[in-house]
């Protein structure tokens, strides 16, 4: 079998068992896609099943209001997330009177929506044609044709995205992009990759020329920044005091002990009277 064969005969064994996966509606593919996005599978899930038990229909998840939908999501982090599901679900209602879009095109200029999980959503629910590009593909796609291209750089994307579209199954394309993400997810994992057991590791570039830990090559780095929060516990024993953040900044709209930022580290064990600058 080639390559795609072989991925997509793997999935449909090996394929593990979630909810999202027992539907086409595009409603709830985009849901689990939005919850997965900086997300692990494991940790998701959980939420998954309480964001569509409660909200079932676009129509419902519209008509709740932000703050219930934040607190549903709390714990989960990234809540832009939420917020930009809220404001797509109300979209949706008023543009499209409460039907999903349905084609890719449509699909990738909601808010909250790139094209990864436009694809996604479009090859899922509607088996379009339209590969995706995860960091699970980015990495079996480099490793088994042994591509050197970085894929945090626009060549180096256009490269992956013409070979993943060409590879893409015409008859399953839904199926073909979950079997890759899941091959990626399952096998090629990115610092322990179980190649030894794959059935694809005689005709992988990376395998062969001992290559797999290098590959795929990243060359951007992450600037980092440091910042120093400080909160304030304010209680009577029976109450707490909480404000809730208005700046445009991480944490946007959420509730939290009054805080104060400063520039350096301003507390430690041996201090009793730290001083704020």
């Amino acid at each position: 079998m080639n390559f795609v064969e072989e991925i997509t005969s793997w999935y449909k064994t090996n394929k593990r068992d979630l909810p999202w996966r027992k539907t086409k509606d595009p409603y709830l593919i985009w849901m689990s896609e939005i919850i997965l996005q900086q997300t692990r599978v494991n940790q998701g899930l959980s939420y998954y099943e309480k964001f569509s038990n409660k909200y079932p229909t676009v129509k419902d998840l519209a008509n709740e209001n932000e703050d219930a939908i934040l607190k549903l999501w709390q714990g989960l982090g990234y809540y832009s997330r939420a917020r930009n599901m809220h404001f797509t679900a109300k979209y949706i209602v008023r543009n499209y009177n409460g039907n999903f879009p349905s084609s890719y095109a449509e699909i990738v200029k909601l808010k909250g929506v790139g094209e990864y999980t436009a694809a996604a959503i479009a090859s899922f629910s509607f088996n379009e044609k339209k590969a995706v590009l995860d960091g699970n593909v980015f990495r079996l796609l480099s490793r088994y044709f042994g591509i050197h291209s970085p894929i945090d750089t626009g060549p180096g994307k256009k490269e992956f995205s013409s070979l993943a579209n060409e590879l893409i199954s015409e008859k399953e394309p839904g199926t073909y992009n979950q079997a890759i993400m899941e091959y990626g997810a399952l096998v090629c994992k990115p610092k322990i990759p179980v190649c030894d057991s794959c059935k694809l590791s005689t005709s992988c570039e990376a395998y062969n020329t001992k290559e797999v830990q290098l590959l795929p090559i990243k060359i951007k780095k992450i600037k980092k920044k440091e910042r120093h929060f400080n909160f304030l516990v304010i209680t009577d024993g029976k109450q707490l005091f909480l404000e809730q953040r208005t700046e445009k900044d991480i944490w946007s709209k959420l509730y939290q002990f009054p805080l104060i930022e400063t520039k350096k580290e301003i507390f430690s064990l041996d201090q009793k009277n730290p001083i704020l600058n």
